[in-house]
């Protein structure tokens, strides 16, 4: 089977509405039933973190509706945000995103699979792991069944009924949890579960970071952005599937507070714990809503496993493909994804925990990769620079500053050392899961664990200072190891810097095609060859906040 390139891509066929839909659908997955619900029931954390979770979770789609089309009209064959790195850096810098892709996506799928596990096995009342298997083993197999069959485009479509699925279901389940008289609590008792703090201001911060830049590497988001039929229908679907994304995390927090101010003494001793309060919320319930919360779930954990094995997929694709190689291995590629995922869902980690150590790595890469939208002006027939009207800050960062491959591999470097000489600094001990006792990792490694020795990773100045001190060290890193690749060891050359480290065309895997003319309808008018700039970035962005 040699699947076309909308098997892959669904190029321009997805209209506002379905990329709203196809976000909110695959980003809520079955983890929401403890991220949000879990701060909301930490009276330390309370209101910031819900509203730092709920809105970190839609702040990603909002960037991604300014940056979306600049990325697709400088990589318009692309699959993926590792495509842009091998068209503006080169094959090693691809290779690196493609890594830290995987790794985040296979963090998400590990949560996935740890929070079905675990609601299958409370629903059951034994909460064992004899259910991870017999229930995940059915998900896994049927999403990679009709993602082979179908590709992309079974994705999105089955998105579409996933998502309206959970609306009405989440709206039903919260109605009844709401009705029952055991969840009646007073405004007093309330007011003592949703507390605005100094600890949940920086939570929120923390949260902000690490979602941000873990979902910039998530490669099935980015494949909605080729997807959509037009930019317009790209800035609008993400900004709608943000819309829906916020409310519906917010509910969950306040459905914490709740559970807390019910039997805040068992919160406080541990009886209860905090990341499974949305359970002790539904617990009156008689047993035909656990069926409910069972589907609801199920459908959850079902639209955000596909759309990752279709991320998993894209970041081989296109080369899979140019090497005129059969896309089979990337299917095997997204099996063997799996099948360690499940397995470590026995593990039970910390799903919050997971998804803050695969932020910090997205973190020092992040600033690494995005720097590279600034880009050299091109030089005209006579070898000159084209001359150009933006600017003078944007004149003078495109003109010396623009990133070369090898300061931002050095940028990204630098970042993740950071990691390790703050936890140096903070002393941070092993990393051990509170609730199973097992040893996560130990030093110097624990330290991507943000052990901080508070309530939770989440808590506390250091986690805050780490998310926002390792991203600022792999921006500027980056920054400064280009200008002295470029003025240093190239003299001044910023074209001859810019050079890829390992030429692009290496063993014939990237042909010279760069898109067809149906990849760049939605173009607009604009020249490509500014197509990456910042300022054209900027752009977008002021024009999409101007519609909106």
């Amino acid at each position: 089977m040699r699947p076309s390139e909308d098997f892959l891509a669904a190029r321009n066929s997805a209209n506002a509405l379905t990329i709203a839909m196809s976000f909110f659908a695959s980003g809520m997955g079955a983890w929401v039933v403890y991220g949000t619900a879990e701060l909301g029931a930490l009276p330390s954390i309370s209101w910031w973190g819900v509203i730092g979770y709920s809105f970190a979770s839609a702040c990603p789609a909002v960037v991604i509706a300014f940056l979306g089309p600049v990325i697709r009209r400088r990589t318009a064959a692309g699959f993926s945000t590792a495509d842009f790195a091998l068209q503006r850096y080169g094959r090693v810098a691809q290779v690196f995103v493609a890594a830290v892709s995987c790794f985040y996506m296979y963090i998400y799928l590990v949560s996935e699979f740890t929070v079905v596990g675990n609601v299958y096995g409370l629903a059951a009342g034994d909460g064992s792991n004899k259910y991870t298997n017999s229930v995940l083993v059915p998900v896994a197999v049927v999403t990679i069944v009709y993602t082979s069959i179908a590709g992309l485009p079974a994705s999105i479509l089955t998105d579409k009924f996933q998502g309206a699925l959970v609306l009405l279901l989440l709206a039903v389940v919260s109605i009844a949890a709401f009705a029952m008289p055991e969840n009646k609590v007073t405004p007093s008792e309330f007011a003592k579960a949703s507390k605005s703090t100094w600890a949940g201001v920086q939570a929120a911060v923390s949260l902000f970071i690490a979602i941000l830049a873990a979902e910039l590497f998530n490669q099935s988001t980015w494949q909605r952005v080729w997807a959509a039929k037009s930019t317009r229908d790209l800035r609008l679907g993400f900004i709608g599937g943000a819309l829906l994304v916020a409310p519906v995390m917010m509910l969950f927090g306040v459905l914490g507070m709740v559970a807390y101010a019910n039997d805040p003494d068992s919160y406080e001793s541990f009886t209860k714990l905090a990341y499974l309060s949305f359970f002790d919320i539904i617990s009156p319930l008689n047993q035909a809503w656990y069926v409910i919360v069972l589907i609801l779930v199920t459908a959850l954990c079902a639209s955000s496993v596909d759309s990752l094995q279709n991320g998993l997929a894209a970041v081989l694709s296109k080369d899979l493909m140019a090497n005129k190689l059969s896309i089979n291995w990337s299917r095997i590629i997204v099996i063997a994804f799996n099948i360690p995922a499940i397995i470590q869902a026995l593990e039970k980690y910390d799903v919050i925990q997971l998804f803050l150590v695969a932020g910090l790595v997205c973190a020092f890469a992040a600033p690494a990769l995005f720097l590279g939208l600034i880009e050299p002006y091109p030089k005209d027939a006579e070898g000159e620079t084209a001359a150009s009207s933006d600017g003078k800050f944007v004149r003078f960062l495109r003109t010396y500053l623009p990133p070369t491959e090898l300061g931002m591999m050095l940028g990204a470097i630098s970042g993740f050392s950071a990691v390790f000489v703050l936890g140096e600094i903070y002393d941070v001990g092993d990393a051990i899961n509170p609730y199973t006792n097992k040893v996560y990792a130990r030093k110097p490694w624990s330290a991507f664990w943000l052990v901080n020795g508070a309530d939770c990773a989440l808590c506390g100045t250091q986690t805050m200072v780490t998310f926002i001190v390792v991203p600022l060290v792999s921006a500027v890193a980056t920054v400064l190891f280009s200008l002295l690749h470029i003025h240093v060891l190239c003299g001044g050359d910023v074209h001859r810097a810019i050079e890829p480290i390992i030429p692009r065309d290496l063993w014939g895997l990237l042909t010279e095609d760069e898109g067809s003319e149906e990849a760049n309808e939605t173009v607009e008018g604009k020249s490509s060859d500014d197509a990456g700039s910042i300022e054209e970035a900027l752009e977008l962005g002021s024009k999409t906040m101007g519609r909106a």
